[in-house]
């Protein structure tokens, strides 16, 4: 599409496709949620607002329960695997609604001529990590398409939980004054998964951050209570998405440190010779947290006490406004709009 301007050249104007799914559509980003407002959740009728997992009420017993689909390439990479990244994945959402996993089940799409000994080892994999979060996986299903139809294998994991006492956060409980709290070092995740698949040869190798977070959750929930307002792992779409999510959701601005922001060495380096930003990039292993200021410290110190919060932070504040809008304050002291991911960056992270 293009159009003249006053002096007759034409310039182009870029266009979103509406009629078909794109690959930035599974982003985490503002096409994902764009496909979310206009087409799915419509469809469905009546939902609460869009969390990592839903709490689901029967007989006084608050159940949380969440689902996810993975579709990683590679399926094998530094610091995980499919297997284990379906249940840390699962697990992790429901920590983000303050909830102690209880049962897993999980689901198969094969392609037909996967190695059957490939499948072994993710399932081992998916397994252990099940057997290290003490949650077992209960039930599942298996499906084979033919040669072609789909790449190789993509796994559906589904978990359900119990809210722990005391626990209650949710995307909409940001208020102005709170703290926000990152559990550690950003970017690790999505720059294991491009050296993995470009075989990026860095200087220093890239670990994914893959590993649960639910015993983190539960430090946070026993020091800090109902002032722990808001969790959010910054999967797809990477931190930026994350704080723009919970800034709309809460009806909230944010204003966070640049210079407080832990990225890796390795991980910083890779994204300047790829163009990349950080803040974009996603993560398996780390969440962000709005706190009530009078918990903040006792939260932290639970936090660092944790093997998976040792390097936990304070990175900002969330303010009355601009609502929806992320700040950052840069590293020479000016300001800059953290905006979500559009497209897809980096696709098939998970």
């Amino acid at each position: 599409m293009t159009t003249l301007d006053p002096v007759g050249a034409t310039c182009p104007l870029p266009r979103t496709e509406t009629e078909r799914v794109l690959l930035g559509h599974g982003s985490g980003g503002q096409l994902m949620a764009e496909l979310l407002d206009d087409v799915i959740t419509p469809g469905l009728g009546e939902h609460e607002p869009l969390e990592d997992a839903a709490v689901v009420t029967a007989d006084g017993v608050d159940i949380v329960f969440s689902t996810d689909g993975f579709v990683v390439t590679p399926r094998f990479f530094p610091g995980g695997d499919i297997g284990s990244l379906a249940v840390f994945g699962t697990v992790n959402d429901l920590a983000m609604r303050g909830a102690r996993p209880v049962a897993l089940s999980l689901a198969y799409l094969l392609e037909e001529g996967f190695p059957v000994d490939e499948l072994r080892r993710i399932t081992v994999s998916a397994g252990q990590a099940a057997e290290a979060c003490g949650v077992r996986v209960v039930t599942g299903d298996t499906k084979v398409v033919g040669r072609g139809a789909a790449d190789g294998v993509y796994l559906t994991t589904t978990g359900i939980g119990l809210r722990r006492p005391g626990a209650a956060p949710t995307a909409t409980g940001g208020v102005p004054g709170d703290v926000v709290v990152l559990s550690g070092p950003i970017g690790a995740h999505g720059m294991a998964i491009m050296s993995a698949r470009e075989g990026l040869g860095f200087e220093t190798a890239i670990r994914s951050d893959s590993r649960p977070l639910h015993e983190l959750v539960a430090a946070m929930i026993d020091a800090g209570g109902a002032g722990v307002h808001t969790l959010r792992d910054p999967t797809r779409g990477g931190l930026a998405s994350a704080l723009n999510e919970l800034a709309a959701a809460s009806g909230v601005g944010v204003e966070v440190e640049e210079s407080a922001i832990g990225v890796p060495e390795a991980v910083a380096s890779a994204c300047e010779l790829l163009g990349l930003d950080p803040l974009h990039v996603a993560n398996e292993g780390c969440l962000v947290a709005f706190l009530a200021p009078q918990v903040a410290d006792a939260v932290l110190a639970a936090m660092r006490a944790n093997p998976a919060g040792r390097e936990a932070r304070v990175i900002g504040t969330v303010t009355a406004g601009p609502v929806g809008r992320v700040a950052a304050r840069t590293l020479v002291g000016s300001r800059r709009v953290v905006d979500m991911l559009v497209g897809e960056q980096l696709p098939r992270i998970c």
